[in-house]
């Protein structure tokens, strides 16, 4: 160590602390980085590597970053994964007597990252998860850069998975037991390139999570933050404040407060169903475009566009406090003209929440202060227009709304309309404003009228007519005589230098000036700096104020934008009940209805209670619109929980707690799953979860298997599901297996819906209206027409489904003229899936009364020789149970 350069020393010993980091060393105006540092953030950042002699044999690798830009290269670094530690310098170097002093001031890591990302009206989470065991779950997450901090907890870890998925968390810690249990959950988010990291064990103990949460909270309990009675939400949500407060190495002072929430306050959302309705990104380009989010996101802020998508993700379900927001949406879309102007209002407002955050990193600058006296001068006439509103939530949203109009006559007073991009640089303060300040601004005007003044004077003075003041690096300012005027030299002249020709001396007057002139820059820029600080610390004290009116900003920005949303695309306000009922007249998918340019889209109508129409088994050929149907239904129901308007002619919905679906699946080639048994773990989840308050999307179960499997496995998950003994949820079932639709009339609840096709000739249109009745086939031909599979593919596959639909009748009329000949014959499987659950119901009284049913609903003047024949074998079949 002892022939490295002494920097290089200090360099090491500062490294050696933070092994796991990127070390980012302040040298002049770059960070530096050294060695293996070097190397990888080189290739990681596409820089020039150089190199350094340090008193090795060989250069040390070294690269650098300006530090004006670091942020940029922060952003790019932990996105890929990476932790930097920010070593800066501590002290002026013009006063530093040796090495300028340095200290590592914050670890930046993914989720601690303040430099947003390609959007700020995304959050960037981090995540504590804490467990002893498998019985509980605690689970914390907190954006830096925003003040947010939520916790919860939960019994499972796929629930664990449904809350990441709404938070998308960048970064990860965990106790040890938590790694233990879940080492799954961990490999795949690491697979998904997020930051996955054991924490201290210190930070998860009991005490030391109370405590800090105390001490940073300021409360005597945790009584008093909601989370007494939860252990692992605490000791959660306490690792996650330590880890902060260590990362980042201030007080973290706009984290001010925590909330817990249960998982059951919300409609829960799950992994699968989150990605099948595409609430805020498609499934496949993972784009916002073609979302629901997209939809409905008409915000004029960040952070509104933050809120709705909380909303989204978090549907409510109390009653109240759905139509609290459907009030106030409706008086908005009955005030537009005032609506309109409130929403041109806060297109002004910047990102109060990431402005205060820079406030309480002391990371602001000049231009930070004019964005928020900017972003607060509008908030008195949005709370004035809110004043003529009525409805209770508008009415909340404006007491909240705070106008700050004191902080916004300081920052007018104060800061340049023209202050300069840092605070390194002079010209932050308004003149006028600090009186210090405008004689050290003149100075460096004025400085050299003052000089001619002062020469002026001198020589009227002394009676000297050639005297001159000038200036040098060497000396600094003099006043220079020539030999012929030494003897008027005055008494209170002090000599400074003496040559050839003459003498050169000052006067204190003149040290004075020099000292004005000369050290008036540095001196302006320090004081302002000075000022500049106080300023920052009136708006950080100021936190709460400022926190409470982002919110109510956020949220109005919301009610507004959506609104406009409402207005322009014909939503309808719905009407909310607690009866089970969901009933929609001219349902519309609120995305693909936007997708289709020409507004051709065809509206449907949904209906579904908890005892009648349980159910509803939907057949149809693929592309006609079924999985379109069934996604816009339980789109409808979710944005009526949001409590926001529906794309519909009238909505009444029931309030569920869980919408679930089961819409296509695909490979999980990395976890070794083929697409059936992705299939299978999404049905699992739902016959596991679902209940009778929730409403059940499914789409082709049992399609991955052979046809027998699958259609048993389909008959069985819609018994299950309509069974009010197991679940009883509300399903929309759409199905290929036609032998399903045996059940309507046999199980209470069940009803048949298809999707209406006409025919003309050998051209078959898809209608995309849902009718009451079942589909006749499958039309899978028709639909390889309209994908373009070319003509002689088609042909022949015509002529294959003939010669299979000819066996299929030959094998049935056997198996009829063996039942007339009284040999048990073969039963089809739509005979095989009618039969009724065994000892449910007296079988006799069963089979009679479908005997009869069946008998009346035959339509002989419209049925084909093949459909009577089909029916004949099934009522022969029925006849000889009931002997």
């Amino acid at each position: 160590m002892s022939e490295i350069s002494p920097m290089m020393q200090e360099y090491l010993k500062t490294k050696e602390q933070y092994k796991d980091c990127i070390l980012f060393y302040r040298l002049g105006d770059f960070y530096e980085m050294f060695f293996d540092d070097a190397k990888l953030v080189s290739k990681e950042l596409d820089l020039t590597l150089t190199g350094k002699n340090c008193g090795l044999k060989e250069r040390a690798p070294m690269c650098g970053v300006p530090f004006h830009a670091v942020d940029t290269y922060l952003s790019r670094l932990v996105k890929n994964g990476h932790k930097v530690a920010i070593c800066e310098q501590l002290e002026d170097p013009k006063l530093a007597k040796g090495l300028v002093k340095r200290g590592v001031i914050r670890i930046v890591t993914p989720g601690t990252d303040l430099s947003g990302g390609e959007n700020d009206g995304d959050n960037n989470y981090i995540a504590s998860l804490y467990c002893k065991d498998k019985r509980t779950i605690g689970i914390a997450f907190a954006d830096v850069s925003t003040g947010d901090f939520y916790t919860t907890e939960a019994d499972d870890i796929t629930k664990v998975s449904d809350e990441v998925l709404k938070y998308d968390p960048s970064e990860f810690i965990y106790n040890s037991a938590f790694s233990s249990l879940y080492q799954d959950f961990l490999d795949e988010q690491t697979e998904k390139k997020k930051l996955c990291s054991e924490a201290d064990r210190s930070y998860f103990l009991p005490d030391n999570a109370e405590n800090v949460l105390k001490r940073h909270f300021k409360v005597y309990s945790t009584e008093a933050l909601g989370l007494s009675g939860h252990p692992e939400e605490m000791i959660a949500s306490g690792a996650l404040t330590s880890y902060l407060l260590d990362t980042q190495m201030n007080d973290l002072s706009h984290m001010n407060e925590i909330h817990p929430y249960s998982i059951g306050k919300y409609l829960v959302i799950d992994n699968a169903t989150y990605r099948n309705l595409e609430l805020t990104e498609t499934m496949r380009e993972k784009e916002k475009r073609g979302s629901l989010f997209w939809v409905l996101d008409h915000t004029r802020t960040a952070m509104g566009q933050r809120k709705l998508k909380n909303m989204i993700e978090h549907p409510l379900l109390d009653k109240d406090e759905i139509e609290k927001r459907l009030d106030a949406i409706e008086e908005l879309n009955q005030s537009m003209v005032d609506r309109e102007e409130i929403r041109e209002y806060l297109s002004g407002v910047y990102d109060l929440l990431r402005l205060l955050t820079k406030f309480s990193y002391r990371s602001a600058n000049p231009r930070d202060l004019l964005a928020f006296k900017d972003s607060i001068t509008p908030l008195g006439p949005v709370k004035n227009l809110l004043a003529g509103f009525n409805s209770k939530l508008l009415k909340e949203l404006s007491d909240e709304i705070d106008p700050m109009d004191d902080l916004r006559e300081l920052l007018e007073a104060s800061i340049d309309e023209d202050a300069p991009a840092t605070v390194h640089d002079a010209g932050i303060l308004k003149e006028g404003f600090n009186e210090e300040a405008d004689r050290l601004r003149k100075a460096k005007t004025d400085g050299k009228q003052w000089l001619s003044n002062l020469e002026a004077k001198e020589r009227q003075r002394t009676g000297i007519s050639k005297l001159k003041i000038k200036y040098n690096k060497v000396f600094g300012y003099f006043i220079e005589v020539s030999n012929s005027f030494k003897d008027k030299v005055p008494d209170d002249y002090i000599r400074k230098q003496t040559l050839v020709n003459g003498e050169r001396f000052y006067t204190p007057e003149l040290k004075e000036l020099e000292n004005t002139i000369l050290g008036a820059q540095d001196k302006l820029v320090t004081l302002e700096k000075e000022i500049f600080d106080q300023i920052l610390e009136k708006l950080n004290d100021a936190a709460v104020r400022i926190q409470r009116t982002a919110e109510a900003v956020s949220v109005l920005d919301v009610l507004a934008g959506v609104s406009d949303v409402s207005q322009k695309n014909h939503y309808v306000r719905p009407s909310i009940n607690q009866r089970g009922v969901i009933d929609i007249k001219g349902g519309r998918h609120p995305v693909v209805e936007k997708m289709i340019p020409d507004g051709s889209f065809i509206a449907n109508d949904t209906y579904l209670d908890d005892d009648d129409f349980t159910t509803a088994i939907i057949t149809g050929p693929n592309m006609a619109g079924k999985s379109t149907y069934m996604r816009q239904t339980a789109l409808i129901v979710l944005m009526a929980q949001c409590g926001f308007f529906v794309p519909a002619d009238s909505a009444d919905i029931g309030i569920v707690d869980r919408i679930f679906t089961r819409v296509g699946a695909s490979d999980d080639l990395a976890s070794g799953q083929s697409t059936f048994m992705v299939e299978m773990n999404e049905v699992a989840n739902i016959l596991k979860n679902a209940t009778e308050k929730s409403l059940v999307i499914l789409d082709e179960i049992g399609r991955g298997t052979s046809t027998f499997d699958g259609l048993s496995i389909a008959q069985a998950v819609v018994e299950y599901v309509n069974d009010k003994k197991k679940i009883g949820a509300k399903t929309l079932f759409a199905t290929h297996y036609h032998e399903l639709t045996s059940l309507e009339g046999r199980l209470p609840g069940i009803h048949n819906l298809c999707v209406a096709v006409k025919e003309e000739g050998k051209d078959v249109t898809f209608l995309r209206k849902i009718v009451p009745g079942e589909a006749d086939r499958s039309y899978g031909i028709e639909v390889a027409k309209l994908a373009g599979v070319p003509a002689p593919v088609l042909r022949r596959a015509r002529k294959i489904s003939q010669k299979l639909e000819r066996e299929d009748l030959e094998n049935k009329s056997r198996s009829a003229r063996k039942v007339d000949d009284g040999i048990e014959g073969q039963i089809s499987f739509s005979d095989i899936f009618s039969e009724p659950e065994a000892g449910t119901v007296d079988r006799d009284a069963e089979a009679k009364d479908e005997l009869i049913g069946r008998l009346q609903k035959i339509d002989v003047n419209n049925m084909t020789p093949v459909d009577a024949m089909n029916e004949l074998v099934k009522l022969k079949e029925k006849a000889d149970e009931l002997k």
